[in-house]
């Protein structure tokens, strides 16, 4: 990625798909050196970061995260996890942000010139065309290195770039701590 230094940016985390690859590839990533990173190559507008959270609960494991995550640079928006029982009778909680990320993407098009999406999920396909559609360049960040993959194809192809989480690691991450859980999506003060 080679961005224009006046390029105006914003990024969009997709929280439970970035920690999904990053683990897939065995590291914690730095939210701190993401944003030095964007910040030292363009103008960043907005820096997102989406996920669910379990509510009513003492303590939940990524609430150090959105803490942090809030008081240093990035707007950060969850929502309640929605708990249900499957078909055999598993009690499942579900937290998707699909809908909460395309509608900041698409309200924000008018504002900056180059969008990154860290995630790897198809369902995003169509609303990286829309975006592009409005002249804005789309990057998604996440890793075919893994296995599964952690990016679908259609996503990948419909990018005007891709940028593969692995080979971002030596400037956002570092190996994952041994026995890490939920709570080592590592963001350094």
């Amino acid at each position: 990625m080679t961005p224009i230094p006046t390029e105006r940016i914003a990024l969009f985390i997709d929280g439970a798909n970035l920690y999904s690859a990053a683990k897939a590839l065995n590291a914690d990533l730095n939210f701190s050196k993401l944003l030095d990173m964007y910040r030292a190559n363009s103008v960043l507008v907005r820096a997102h970061y989406y996920t669910a959270v379990i509510e009513g609960e003492e303590f939940s494991p990524i609430k150090p995260l959105v803490d942090w995550l809030d008081y240093n640079g990035f707007t950060v928006v969850t929502k309640p996890v929605k708990r249900f029982t499957d078909a055999q009778g598993h009690s499942r909680v579900k937290g998707n942000m699909d809908i909460e990320i395309a509608v900041d993407m698409l309200e924000l098009t008018p504002r900056v010139d180059h969008m990154v999406l860290f995630s790897g999920d198809g369902d995003f396909r169509r609303l990286v065309q829309a975006v592009q559609a409005r002249g804005v360049r789309v990057t998604v960040v996440s890793t075919i290195k893994s296995q599964p993959p952690q990016i679908a194809d259609e996503l990948r192809r419909q990018a005007d770039a891709f940028v593969e989480l692995q080979d971002l690691l030596p400037e956002i991450g570092r190996p994952r701590a041994a026995g890490a859980g939920a709570n080592s999506r590592v963001f350094d003060r």
